[in-house]
């Protein structure tokens, strides 16, 4: 090297120096973004999978006891814009829940379990298509269903469970990294929602978009299912508001999950996916299916062709209904950037009765919901849809350890840095 050329130790310096603006977003959420404080990005989050990493999310079943401070204070602050109405924690009877002021097929309230949708629900694609999803994963069996996807070119949204990814961690990245699906929220552990107090909602959506956050790269979810379909306005709110999330229910149910129940046998399951699939396309299919055994995966598969050979359009639940898949990313492997709006929703409707604020971060000593709905609906009710009541299927762990599946995931953005430190290295040469 000739030496009239700067010293290599003025390296750090020169790179300190270039414009490196235009990778920030890949890293980084702006001050203006809603989501700045409540997740931000960590400078070194460990391997998906490592102990390092397990450390970070609760450990314990059931709903966390715990929040950050910021949850709670993003949802005071849509309690007193008037964004959260002030609906009963409602009661299970049957399987079913019952509301201390009105029942849940009062718009104020629209309970999707009585087959009321709100004008923000997601449950009926266009015409011709056939929105994919799966529950419930990551499973010990969820590679048998992304090893045929893969082999069909075919991507889908895996509504995971988050305890699922702490102790599938293996399956997570198969998933997210090897085949590059999209990736939504099914709750932290899979509770009736509706029966849970404000706090505890944040609980079951907050940690299951951080754990989905932090292990892939910054990604932020914008879509969420309900299990069991159990949800009203109080908790659409809480998921849109703070979260950003859209709510997806579905127009049929499979009933895959009762398989193993006895309720229903594979061939009924495969015979109704046929008769959907070959039936009108008017409107799409958003069908409730399910990553939890062999046979509610193999009733997939099995359909599948029949899917393709009548023409459907089977696509991801955020391009079945024209939205990114992600609130700051297009999909699982464009930059991750913030999109101004997407995660500052208006209400359909002014809040009336007021809700109590959470003043505690302890999702175990949260106020509930109150006790009061008058006036109280941020969503229209719309007309019935044909699902039925969700699978009462389990959403605690299951199986491999997840130390075993510890893989580093790409890291978006890292392509920017590269440039930059390639414009340094020419500017000695």
């Amino acid at each position: 090297m000739p030496s009239s050329l700067p010293s290599l130790r003025a390296l750090p310096a020169l790179l300190a120096a270039l414009p490196l603006a235009a990778a920030a977003p890949a890293w980084y959420h702006p001050s203006s973004s809603p989501f700045h404080a409540l997740f931000q990005r960590q400078s070194a989050i460990p391997p998906v999978g490592s102990d390092a990493w397990l450390a970070l999310y609760p450990q314990a079943g059931g709903t966390p006891t715990s929040i950050p401070q910021s949850w709670t204070d993003a949802f005071n602050t849509a309690v007193a814009a008037g964004l959260i109405p002030n609906i009963s924690v409602s009661n299970l009877n049957g399987g079913y829940p019952t509301y201390a002021d009105g029942t849940g097929t009062d718009p104020d309230i629209c309970s999707f379990t009585y087959v009321c949708n709100a004008t923000t629900d997601l449950n009926n694609p266009p015409d011709g298509v056939i929105a994919l999803a799966f529950d419930d994963g990551p499973t010990p069996v969820s590679d048998d269903l992304y090893d045929f996807l893969s082999a069909h070119n075919q991507h889908a949204t895996h509504f995971m469970i988050g305890i699922n990814i702490l102790w599938n961690s293996a399956q997570f990245t198969h998933a997210f990294n090897t085949n590059q699906d999209h990736i939504a929220v099914h709750t932290w552990s899979h509770p009736y929602m509706t029966t849970l107090t404000n706090a505890q909602v944040l609980a079951e959506l907050g940690w299951t978009v951080q754990i989905i956050h932090d292990s892939t790269g910054g990604l932020l979810p914008a879509f969420w299912r309900p299990p069991y379909g159990d949800v009203d306005n109080r908790v659409r709110a809480i998921a849109q508001h703070v979260f950003g999330l859209k709510t997806v229910t579905w127009n049929q149910d499979s009933a895959d999950w009762s398989i193993t129940t006895g309720y229903t046998t594979l061939p009924a399951v495969e015979a109704q996916l046929n008769a959907w699939v070959s039936g009108s396309k008017s409107p799409g299919l958003e069908i409730l299916e399910h990553e939890l055994t062999n046979d509610t995966i193999g009733a997939f598969m099995n359909a599948y062709p029949e899917m393709v050979s009548n023409g459907w359009q089977i696509k991801p639940v955020p391009e079945a209904y024209g939205f990114p898949w992600y609130q700051n990313a297009d999909n699982s492997t464009s930059p991750v950037q913030f999109t101004a709006g997407v995660a500052s929703p208006v209400p359909s409707l002014t809040s009336g009765s007021s809700t109590p604020p959470v003043s505690s971060s302890s999702s175990s000593s949260a106020a509930a919901g109150g006790s009061s709905a008058a006036g109280g609906g941020t969503f229209t009710a719309s007309g019935s849809a044909s699902g039925s009541k969700s699978s009462p299927s389990a959403g605690g762990s299951s199986g491999s350890a997840a130390a075993s599946g510890a893989a580093h995931l790409p890291i978006v953005g890292a392509s920017a840095l590269l440039g930059a430190l390639a414009l340094a290295v020419t500017a000695f040469l």
